[in-house]
């Protein structure tokens, strides 16, 4: 037996880690380019973010400039998910299948690998909002689908100019929409008509490819932002006692009726007379309060203000929507490793074996193990995920 499981288990993690690609979009995506030596959960990556360097006239003297010191900042990347399917007892008849046939793969097993797959996929899109940063930049309507009536290429177009007016480099950058939207993009001639983009490819493949010098893709677990109650506001929202840079800022309700409504980490707040939008961070929900008259409320945005205003302009909340997301690869940090193999699981039987996707990142780990007269088949991923660079990325609202 030891010897069938020894020859069996690579052929099975290869054909898991197929699954997997086939289920993986965001770590296709992402920067990936992490370590993969054996790590525990808890163990962080720190992610260097550089800062910005000035220039200065040139004046031949005979003493050097005087240097500055960079101070490069980090953001740590936390391999906090590590997640396993429930164990997939296996038949003989099974196992005999697997070393004969080099393309199947028990049903079972494949799903127990899709469920892992989506739960990674679900963590990248999920840092689109966070406590200390998310992402900001937005074109589209909540509640309407991008590239529809109306607006059509412009959700592409618009896209690439909030990642432009971001400072958002001009390679590498991805999209990723939900069914609704990549159908009506789909839809569009300037998209896939043959004699506009010189290839029968898009009717052909029915994949959308790169236009506007981003690459399209379509995934079904596109999250929708659920807004705050604030959207729904009576009366008029405006901001006060802010400054220049701030990014705890105080909002007021002139209507009493507003007593309650709630604003929501990820919200998107737009700001009179500002082109700039804003994220909502920190835990949250923010509620707005008042025993008469007005209703105030503090929240924590990002970025800090930028401009200083007079205290009476009046803000939008984004309604709730879809996050159609376009972003460059280093937006986002994406770190998975093998796990450090227990010395008592070794002892007590298990068999564990390692294998690390060429195209994802993704490093899948097989254990084997003798459970209640029966042998148990278990996959388990580690992994750790963070948004690094808000600044390039930024959302279709759909």
């Amino acid at each position: 037996m030891a010897n069938t499981l020894t020859a069996i288990m690579p052929k099975i993690l290869a054909r898991g880690l197929m699954t997997l690609r086939e289920r993986c979009i965001m770590p296709r995506l992402v920067n990936g380019d992490y370590s993969t030596e054996a790590a525990q959960k808890g163990t962080t990556i720190d992610v260097p973010i550089p800062t910005a360097v000035t220039t200065t006239d040139v004046a031949p003297a005979e003493v050097p400039i005087a240097g500055v010191a960079t101070v490069t900042s980090t953001v740590q990347v936390s391999l906090s998910n590590w997640k396993q399917n429930q164990p997939i007892y296996l038949t003989d008849k099974e196992l005999c299948d697997i070393d004969r046939n080099v393309h199947f793969l028990p049903m079972q097993l494949a799903e127990a690998v899709r469920a892992l797959a989506r739960d990674v996929n679900q963590s990248i899109f999920a840092k689109y909002k966070g406590t200390t940063r998310g992402v900001f930049g937005a074109c589209g309507t909540g509640g309407t689908t991008p590239f529809g009536s109306g607006v059509a290429v412009l959700s592409a177009t618009d896209a690439r100019k909030v990642l432009n007016r971001q400072v958002c480099p001009k390679d590498s950058r991805r999209a990723v929409l939900d069914w609704d939207a990549e159908a009506m993009a789909l839809s569009l001639a300037q998209f896939s008509d043959a004699e506009k983009i010189m290839s029968a490819d898009v009717k052909i493949e029915g994949e959308i490819g790169k236009k506007f010098g981003i690459d399209w893709f379509a995934d079904d677990d596109v999250p929708t932002h659920t807004a705050g109650t604030c959207k729904t506001l009576i009366g008029t929202l405006v901001i006060n006692n802010a400054a220049l840079a701030a990014t705890s800022i105080i909002l007021t309700s002139n209507s009493a009726s507003d007593d309650g409504k709630t604003i929501v980490q990820g919200d998107i707040l737009t700001i009179a007379g500002d082109t700039q939008k804003y994220v909502v961070i920190g835990a949250g929900p923010y509620t707005l309060t008042g025993s008469t008259g007005a209703q105030t409320v503090t929240i924590s945005i990002y970025p800090g203000l930028r401009f200083d205003p007079a205290g009476t302009e009046a803000c939008t909340i984004a309604k709730t929507h879809v996050v159609n997301l376009v972003f460059h690869r280093d937006a986002f940090a994406f770190a998975t490793r093998p796990l450090v193999q227990a010395t008592v699981d070794l002892e007590l039987g298990s068999k564990i074996l390692s294998m690390q996707d060429a195209q994802t990142g993704l490093v899948l780990r097989l254990e084997v193990s003798r459970q209640h007269k029966q042998v148990a088949w278990e996959f388990d991923i580690l992994w750790g995920t963070e948004l690094v660079r808000p600044e390039m990325a930024m959302r279709i609202l759909g």
